[in-house]
């Protein structure tokens, strides 16, 4: 449930209408392109983590396949990934909750919410399992709910609907009105909707069988969220033609409106606001894990490595949730922009750490056959061909976001970004450390 929630958030539900907007119906082909890449970095994080198990994840692997400074860059880029959007997607839900409560201005409703969920995450570990799991069920239901009754709108089983065929893929300027440059534009729209899922392995290490576990999750949570992505996709863009979409209004809302479901609108915000909690959730959860693993190996404050009885790195989730009460400051200043200007800082930086989990993968693996090859228990697929076309497709992805006026500003940030923690990583690497060994 984990690895199904962690990923579906407001990128899908509002988001995919940028896609729509640009590819037409072949916002399909773009969601395939995008969740096949997402599937073989997932497969390779997977191995790493089925076969060396480590709450730092990527971090640890990436540590351990090409040296202390990849560590600590995986690891520090992640977590200012994830503090960031953590407080991204705090005003994203404080946003709709004042439009129902507008006596409570925007800021409350974030300092409410990182109250609350600061909170949960301090009690215990079970209370993260036990809000994201009802979460996540809730998210998984509505998208299962909808992709039925598109599917019944299609065929003209509900009342008021003629069956719909392919009039709508192949009308209005065909599958690709803008041709494979929409589909390309697509893409850069849609493939940061799949970021989310590394948590998965994070939190397997805190499981009761952590090599069983992450196992079984990136075996079937990937391809059942290829599986939601691709076919919502296919739903909206059969069931009305792609033009018939509204900017700023999710494609979700505009199909069920059409279908006739009563209050589309107020259902649509009911999943948005619950699937940007969870995402706040499970940021907190994985960005405080990260860092605690960073303190372990001597790259982060060791003070951070303070443990409650009940298993919660207390130091770790207060630091990681530092920069969402400082947003309650930034939305009470610029309730208006804050929300731009902080998903512009980390843009591209999960493709960033996307590319050291590619390469250190390369380097693990055949450490892994040489040494250890029983631990092997989850393989990455034609390796290492799959790994290297990953990474040319990642490299693809740069080099387009570099070319597109909307998208270069988020690359240009994401790299200054990167570029700060190498050269603090560079720094780092010239003096010892106390830390875990790097060894397989």
């Amino acid at each position: 449930m984990l690895g199904l929630g962690g990923v579906i958030g407001a990128g899908l539900f509002v988001g995919s209408g940028a896609g729509i907007a640009v590819a037409g119906p072949g916002i399909v082909v773009s969601y395939l392109i995008a969740g096949v890449l997402a599937m073989l970095v997932m497969r390779m994080l997977g191995e790493m983590s089925a076969a060396m198990p480590a709450p730092g994840s990527f971090s640890v692997h990436a540590e351990r396949a090409l040296g202390r400074w990849a560590g600590f860059t995986a690891g520090w880029l992640y977590w200012f990934l994830l503090v960031v959007v953590l407080a991204v997607e705090a005003t994203g839900a404080a946003q709709i909750a004042n439009g129902w409560v507008p006596g409570i201005p925007q800021w409350g409703w974030v300092l409410l919410f990182m109250l609350l969920f600061t909170g949960a995450n301090l009690a215990a570990v079970r209370n993260f399992g036990e809000f994201e799991f009802w979460f996540a069920a809730l998210k998984v239901t509505a998208i299962v709910v909808f992709l039925l009754l598109g599917v019944l709108a299609v065929l003209g089983v509900l009342p008021d609907t003629d069956p719909v065929g392919l009039a709508n893929l192949t009308g209005k300027g065909g599958f690709l009105p803008n041709g494979w440059d929409g589909v390309v534009s697509g893409v850069l729209a849609v493939v940061f909707a799949f970021g989310g899922l590394e948590v998965v392995t994070i939190a397997a290490a805190e499981s009761d069988d952590p090599a069983r576990s992450v196992s079984r999750a990136v075996r079937s949570a990937v391809f059942r969220i290829v599986f939601f992505y691709v076919g919502s996709m296919l739903v909206i863009v059969t069931v009305l033609p792609w033009t018939a979409q509204q900017a700023g209004l999710s494609p979700y809302v505009t199909v069920l409106d059409s279908i006739g479901v009563p209050s589309a609108g107020t259902l649509m915000n009911i999943v948005v606001f619950v699937a940007l909690l969870s995402a706040l959730n499970a940021n907190l959860y994985g960005s405080s894990r990260m860092v605690f693993s960073l303190a372990e190996r001597g790259e982060a404050p060791r003070g951070l490595l303070k443990v409650s009885g009940g298993g919660v790195p207390r130091r770790a989730v207060l630091a990681s949730v530092a920069f969402g009460f400082v947003s309650v400051v930034l939305n009470l200043e610029w309730p208006d922009s804050v929300f731009l200007y902080m998903l512009n800082a980390v843009g591209a930086v999960l493709l960033f750490v996307w590319a050291l989990i590619a390469v250190a993968q390369l380097r693990l693996r055949r450490r892994l056959e040489q040494e250890a090859p029983e631990r092997l228990l989850l393989k990455m697929w034609l390796f290492p061909w799959l790994t290297w076309a990953a990474l040319a497709a990642m490299a693809a992805v740069f080099c387009l976001m570099l070319t597109d006026d909307d998208a270069r500003p988020q690359l240009l940030w994401s790299a200054g970004a990167a570029l700060l923690v190498l050269a603090v990583a560079g720094l780092r690497e010239l003096r010892p450390r106390r830390g875990a060994s790097t060894d397989v």
